[in-house]
């Protein structure tokens, strides 16, 4: 609908109108004008002879979602490059190999532009990705998600964080002219790693680099089992002794899981007095996580998805994201953070206590987006853009026990085609 209209007697999360709200849901009507949200009322009340009127009948209506960690410059690669036996390291290995023989900016720009239409149709209105810096390709990645960016304003806001390993954090001569880059690009400093001899030297030098350009970081900390992993209580020390006035985000944070217990809640804790954001990325470190490569029949027991209940009660803003797309990191997804919230309450058991537990909605919403700076909210408030997603569920089991593949998702008050691309427009890029 282009004219003013209002979606009556719509059930909304009270955490997404109010900052200070809890899990439970409110039933209220909403009038849509220019593609805003003129006003919330409670439901029944709205009495129009003007406006056109879609009745909801109590169904969930969600903003529109943020994803604040992904690889957009390495999805969609697996049919070309699969993981040879599904292990971080086989991973590093294959991506790496992809990275140097076929990242054209052309074969960048069409993965990537695929990317962005699934996840405009499963309704999300904001992105962060991570693009693999310091190598050959270093500014091909930054210059397509530049061209992106542009293509893409209006529809899906774009971040970019540089993406290096810990040996490049250390090298003056890589981390410096690969800072530099991200800043001409507005975009942010990172890098991952997880056992390393020098992970608390590497972890001062990129803060240290970051303070000096004025960059925000986003890291990939400790994506591993080995107990021993300790960059993320490394990289609170950093921020806290230098002063660093940035924005500060670490993803995954494995190790914690097998840590000893006080061992992990003293990071938590320092992660907290830091001022540290946590993204957690349940479905790519369960793929991940404590799988062999030994020619042996075994299931994973300790499967990496971090401590977020934990660092929620310790007052951490938590976020929880795809990360990787069909890619040797991650064989599966779709950049649909509705699986991500789905995938995350049966993984890692947010969804209890009952009182508490649906503010987790924020996770793919409002927190990432105000982690991340966002211009885009991720909150449902009289005045904010009518970019809004309508579920026929009515409730949270509702909503979880279905894909909601039928999800109606509004821009700007107006209706867009969920249509997703069929993914033969990539077969080209997968022949060898």
């Amino acid at each position: 609908m282009h004219a003013p209209f209002i979606l009556r007697d719509a059930t909304v999360p009270a955490c997404l109108v109010d900052a200070a709200g809890d899990g439970s849901l409110r039933r209220v009507d909403i009038t849509i004008v220019e593609g805003r949200i003129a006003a919330m009322t409670p439901a029944g009340g709205t009495v129009s002879d003007t406006l056109e009127v879609l009745d909801l009948k109590g169904g969930l209506v969600l903003p529109a979602f943020v994803e604040l960690h992904t690889h957009l410059d390495k999805g969609h690669i697996w049919p070309r490059q699969p993981n040879p036996d599904g292990t971080f390291m086989g991973a590093l290995v294959a991506a790496a190999e992809d990275r140097g023989t076929r990242w054209t900016a052309s074969d960048i720009e069409t993965r990537m532009d695929f990317a962005l239409r699934c996840a405009y149709a499963h309704g999300t209105a904001a992105i962060r990705t991570h693009l693999d810096s310091g190598g050959p390709n270093n500014d091909t990645a930054w210059s397509v998600f530049e061209a992106m960016r542009t293509r893409w304003a209006g529809r899906i806001e774009l971040q970019a964080v540089a993406l290096v390993g810990p040996d490049q954090m250390l090298d003056d001569a890589v981390i410096r002219p690969v800072a530099e880059r991200a800043k001409a690009a507005g975009g942010s400093l990172g890098g991952a790693i997880g056992v390393h001899p020098q992970a608390r030297d590497a972890m001062f030098k990129v803060v240290e680099v970051a303070g000096e350009l004025g960059l925000d970081l986003d890291l990939h900390c400790d994506e591993t089992l080995d107990p021993d992993a300790e960059t993320l209580r490394h990289l609170a020390d950093a921020v806290i002794e230098t002063g660093f006035s940035g924005n500060v985000v670490a993803g995954h944070c494995c190790s914690l899981t097998v840590q000893q217990a006080e061992i992990a809640m003293a990071t938590i804790a320092r992660v907290a007095e830091a001022g540290i954001a946590i993204v957690s990325l349940p479905m790519c470190n369960m793929y991940l996580q404590d799988r062999h490569n030994e020619h042996l029949v075994r299931t994973p027991r300790y499967r990496g998805a971090t401590l977020v209940n934990e660092m929620k009660a310790a007052g951490i803003r938590v976020a929880l994201s795809s990360d990787n797309t069909r890619d040797p990191f991650y064989a599966y997804g779709d950049l649909d953070a509705l699986e991500v919230l789905r995938e995350g309450a049966r993984i890692q058991q947010f969804d209890h206590p009952a009182a508490d537990a649906w503010t987790w909605v924020r996770s793919v919403t409002a927190d990432p987006a105000a982690i991340g700076g966002f211009g885009y909210t991720g909150t449902l408030q009289a005045g904010g853009p009518a970019d809004l997603i309508l579920f026929s569920a009515r409730n949270w089991t509702e909503l979880l026990s279905r894909p909601q593949a039928d999800r109606i998702v509004l821009r700007g008050g107006v209706r867009i085609d969920t249509t997703l691309p069929d993914y033969r427009e990539l077969d080209e890029l997968m022949e060898l």
